[in-house]
Order: C-alpha cells, then sequence, then structure tokens
C-alpha cells in the first residue's frame, strides 16, 4: 500500500516548482544578457570592401572578448589572444566617429608594409592572398602604396605617415594596425584613413548566423521611409532573398 501525500507535501512542491521556474528562467536571462554584453556582439555587413569573404547582407556575430586587453586577474575565465596577421576585425573608424568598419589585418605593430603593382609584400616578403578580390582597375597609390598621392584620403593621414616611413615602407607603431578590404580595389582602407588604433577594435566575426541579398549602398538610406520599406522587403522576401547557403559559415 503506498500512503497517501498530505496537500500541505503538495502544495510545499508546487511552491518550489514555481520558484525553481522562476529561478532558472532568470537565470537564463542573466546569461543571455552578459553574452550579448560582454562575449558576443550582431554586425551588419554594410559595403562590398570585404567581397568574396564577406558580402554586403551578411550578419555575423562577433566575439568581442578575446581581441580585449588582457586582464591577468581573470585568468582561463576570460579567454584572450593576440590579434594576428590575417584576423577579419571589426572596429570603430579611425576618422569618422561612431562608424564601425570591417578589414583584414595586413600589418601589426613592428611589420613594415608596401604595394608593388598591387601585390602587398610585408617585411619584405611577397604575400599570397588566395581570398583577394580584384576589378582589374588601376589606381597609382592604391597599387603602389605608399608612393604617389592619395585622392580622397583622410586630410591629416598624408602628414602622420611620413613619421612612418622608412626605405620605402610604412611601419606600423605600437598598439597599431594597418587593414585592408579583400576587394581590394574598392576598398577605402589604412591605405587611405591611416592606422587601426588598438582601443577601436570591438572584436572578431567568428561565423554568419543570416544572410539576406542586400543592396550594395542600402546603408546609406538612413531615412525613416526607407528604413521601414526595406524591413517589409526583408519579411515580404524572407524566403526567397535569404542566403540559405552562407549561413552558419565561419568567417576566415
Amino acid at each position: 500500500m503506498f500512503a497517501k501525500k498530505s496537500d500541505s507535501t503538495i502544495e510545499d512542491k508546487k511552491k518550489e516548482s514555481g520558484t525553481e521556474s522562476l529561478a532558472g528562467i532568470a537565470s537564463v536571462f542573466v546569461c543571455g544578457l552578459f553574452i550579448i554584453t560582454f562575449l558576443v556582439q550582431a554586425f551588419e555587413i554594410p559595403s562590398g570592401s570585404m567581397e568574396n569573404t564577406l558580402l554586403v547582407g551578411d550578419h555575423v556575430f562577433v566575439d568581442r572578448l578575446s581581441p580585449t586587453i588582457k586582464a591577468g586577474y581573470l585568468g582561463p575565465i576570460m579567454p584572450y589572444r593576440d590579434i594576428k596577421r590575417g584576423d577579419i576585425i571589426v572596429f570603430l573608424h579611425p576618422s569618422e566617429p561612431g562608424m564601425y568598419v570591417v578589414k583584414r589585418v595586413m600589418g601589426i605593430p613592428g611589420d613594415r608594409i608596401h604595394l608593388k603593382n598591387g601585390v602587398v609584400y610585408r617585411n619584405s616578403e611577397e604575400l599570397h592572398e588566395p581570398y583577394l578580390l580584384r576589378q582589374g582597375t588601376f589606381d597609382e597609390y592604391r597599387e603602389n602604396f605608399p608612393q604617389g598621392r592619395a585622392f580622397g584620403a583622410n586630410p591629416e593621414w598624408p602628414l602622420v605617415m611620413r613619421n612612418h616611413l622608412q626605405d620605402g615602407d610604412l611601419v606600423v607603431p605600437p598598439d597599431n594596425y594597418f587593414g585592408m578590404g579583400d576587394h581590394r580595389d574598392v576598398s577605402l582602407d589604412s591605405r587611405y584613413w591611416g592606422f587601426i588604433p588598438r582601443r577601436n577594435i570591438i572584436g572578431r566575426p567568428v561565423f554568419i548566423y543570416w544572410s539576406f541579398d542586400t543592396p550594395a549602398r542600402q546603408y546609406e538610406h538612413t531615412d525613416v521611409g526607407d528604413r521601414v520599406g526595406f524591413f517589409f522587403h526583408v519579411v515580404t522576401h524572407f524566403l526567397g532573398e535569404t542566403r540559405w547557403r552562407r549561413m552558419f559559415h565561419l568567417v576566415h
């Protein structure tokens, strides 16, 4: 025979279950908030300067933690690694406050950089770049950087650049990086506006979580009407214009 549980016991268990459920929901919320605030950040690729590695309309998760300044007191709880050559990074534009940019790191502090006929030389070694996209157009300054005069460059950059030239190479100073786009002929990058300060770096894109076929200059349409119109376009064409094959691809 089984003893019948008292009503008070059943009521206590119900109360405990309700409390546990609330505690579980709170834990999930706190963990999610922590991850979104400190670990990852969603970012949409606005331009074609990183094609075909990243396309306009790719939505990526950015690892905010690994490239941040090392905190010794956190130890293994907060993973960290130095920014490496070839990393793709998201950062705040050095000369346009509030603008987020994504480029590939071509030079770290101490590296000597120059281009000859479009080929990048780092520390006198020619780089082989399988990710590179070219249009076939020619520009003297772009192809033979840092020789010549840049059209449309940050007006302060040529003055700063002079202080970092040695024997035809641009030397990357401490706590700074030199970044370029994979779509080399259309990318406005460190050749035009200068070094990327370490403090400006947000993180590294990890993977594409969603990709939608987006016009090349959609990011310039900032009016409320344009944004609302594009939102409804996404809703009505979600299935047909989502790039399903790009979803969950690692970024490298």
